[in-house]
């Protein structure tokens, strides 16, 4: 079964950073479309950064844009998402995703046009 690995997550105090990485196990996704998702306490998941199969666009979502570099390394088949400068309002459970198909170009910035899913890292920054 092809399964995404996110990793990374952890404990850091406000203003901290830490790195996420998604490495599939199974499959390469080098020609797939990625995206990172959050879902905090009692909301629903919420979009924060997709990239493109090339790696040559990315998007982020306003609460999070120019705090977090989303990235990917296809000799690794591996994506991340480097965070700065957390705030205590990133806390949350956050997934990797996949595209449902491959070579799509642009980027994907729905939940419903993502195909495969990590089981979640936990970020908690404390205030």
């Amino acid at each position: 079964q092809v399964q995404l690995r996110d990793s990374g997550g952890g404990l850091v105090q406000a203003g901290g950073s830490l790195r996420l990485s998604c490495a599939p196990s199974g499959r390469t996704f080098v020609t797939y479309a990625m995206g990172w998702f959050r879902q905090a306490p009692g909301k629903e998941r919420e979009f924060v950064a997709a990239i493109s199969w090339s790696g040559d666009i990315a998007y982020y979502a306003d609460s999070v844009k120019g705090r977090f570099t989303i990235s990917r390394d296809n000799a690794k088949n591996t994506v991340y998402l480097q965070m700065n400068t957390l705030k205590p309002e990133d806390t949350a459970v956050y997934y990797c995703a996949a595209d449902r198909i491959a070579l799509r170009n642009g980027l994907r910035l729905r939940e419903v046009e993502y195909g495969y899913w990590g089981q979640g890292t936990q970020v908690t920054v404390s205030s």
